[in-house]
């Protein structure tokens, strides 16, 4: 019994993480739609899409259909040609006009079958030369997409920016949410050695803030991967990059303090300090700043994050139990280090 309170937590910490790293890897994402080409398609004239679709299979699909919607408007394709599982061919007879009430010219393409259920490509095609007449209402249906498929079984949300990429919300949003829990370790040990200068409050400040540090890194470093694929380059100097990069400056700061100070006691106490300074700098840095200006990120600038697009039900099942796998591993590693410490300074 005495053994299972001491590792219970950390026997846990590793079944998450294998749980999220097996299903994180293995659950397929939804069907969706890459490309339609032509981009662009001039009104009053036939319009004929080549669609190329993600984890579809047209060939096998029944009750095939495909729309062009504007608002609640839309128009139904005229003509459907499958050429293979992920590639079909829709034509469409365009209006001469757009509806009257409705300025955009970039209808989402809206596919729907038995076997894929619905799919969509948002802003598939720019639409030329409307005329905007109020005719144009007339020629355009209002409300007839209904009755459309879902999908069954289990998957991922498919997004055009991501593709395979929205697994790394399992790595890099949740190791920067085990660096926060792990800060925040460091800032109440910080505080406790403050208020009772007993050193072994030190140590574990000192241990876990430098595991903070590690998963920061390991943040950015699959941060810049991501970025490298969503946005065309590793550091795009993004305004939450640039604010990240400099909280992890000021906790690495924190140990190039440690190191510049001989005396024990002195060392402790100014690294307490500096330890608080640093956690309540970090929270506008990361939290409040980005949020003030135009961002990449989401849940920056008006950029919203956890939508259902980006973080659904089903990753929501892997999400927060990999975060808390990832917290419980960096406290069981931060735990080995204050053990290593202890040693070396001989405090038992």
């Amino acid at each position: 019994m005495k053994h299972f309170k001491q590792w219970w937590w950390k026997i846990t910490g590793i079944l998450l993480l294998i749980y999220g790293f097996t299903f994180g890897m293995l659950i397929p994402l939804k069907p969706g739609i890459v490309t339609a080409e032509p981009f662009t398609a001039t009104l009053g004239q036939p319009l004929q899409l080549n669609v190329q679709g993600y984890n579809t299979y047209y060939t096998t699909a029944a009750d095939f259909r495909a729309w062009l919607k504007l608002d609640s408007f839309s128009i139904a394709a005229s003509n459907i040609e499958v050429q293979s599982d992920q590639q079909v061919s829709l034509t469409f007879n365009l209006p001469e006009n757009l509806p009257s009430t409705i300025e955009e010219r970039s209808p989402n393409l809206i596919i729907d079958n038995n076997v894929d259920g619905t799919h969509l490509l948002p802003s598939a095609v720019y639409l030329n030369d409307s005329k905007d007449t109020l005719m144009a209402q007339e020629q355009w249906d209002l409300n007839a997409i209904s009755s459309l498929n879902k999908k069954s079984g289990i998957y991922f949300p498919y997004r055009n920016t991501l593709y395979e990429t929205i697994r790394n919300t399992y790595f890099h949003v949740s190791l920067w949410f085990a660096m926060m829990f792990l800060f925040i370790g460091a800032f109440v040990q910080s505080i406790k050695y403050l208020s009772g200068k007993q050193l072994e409050r030190d140590y574990k400040a000192s241990s876990l803030t430098s595991m903070g540090v590690l998963f920061g890194i390991l943040g950015l470093l699959t941060g810049a991967v991501w970025a490298k694929h969503t946005w065309g380059a590793y550091w795009s100097w993004d305004i939450k990059q640039n604010m990240t990069a400099i909280s992890l400056l000021i906790y690495l700061a924190y140990f190039v303090l440690r190191a510049s100070i001989p005396d024990v006691d002195k060392k402790a106490r100014l690294s307490a300090v500096y330890n608080i300074f640093a956690f309540v700098a970090i929270i506008p840095l990361i939290y409040v700043i980005p949020r003030l200006f135009s961002s990449l990120h989401p849940g920056n600038g008006g950029n919203p994050a956890f939508g259902s697009q980006d973080l659904d039900n089903t990753m929501r099942l892997i999400f927060y139990p990999i975060i808390i796998g990832w917290t419980l591993i960096g406290f069981w590693i931060a735990q080995l280090n204050y053990r290593m410490k202890r040693l070396g300074k001989k405090l038992y």
